[in-house]
């Protein structure tokens, strides 16, 4: 698969916006000492560079809800 077929404006603007909140994810689990928000924000952030627009977004929004139900069991 082709890098550069890739950089379109969806996937700038789904990377910018995914990779942000994949950074505030990253961030929170560093400082807390949480495991799931930290890799789940590394997660996120290999997705935002890695995956077309539409995909990333998908696996972004699994992650998140995946993150959210981990800590709701209390992992």
């Amino acid at each position: 698969m082709d890098f550069i077929s890739h950089l379109n404006q969806s996937f700038l603007w789904a990377s910018c916006v995914w990779g942000g909140i994949a950074t505030g994810y990253w961030a929170y689990g560093w400082k807390q000492r949480s495991f799931i928000p930290f890799l789940g924000g590394a997660a996120m952030m290999v997705a935002s560079c890695m995956l077309p627009a539409l995909t990333m977004s998908l696996v972004c929004i699994a992650v998140m809800f995946g993150v959210w139900w981990l800590l709701k069991q209390g992992y």
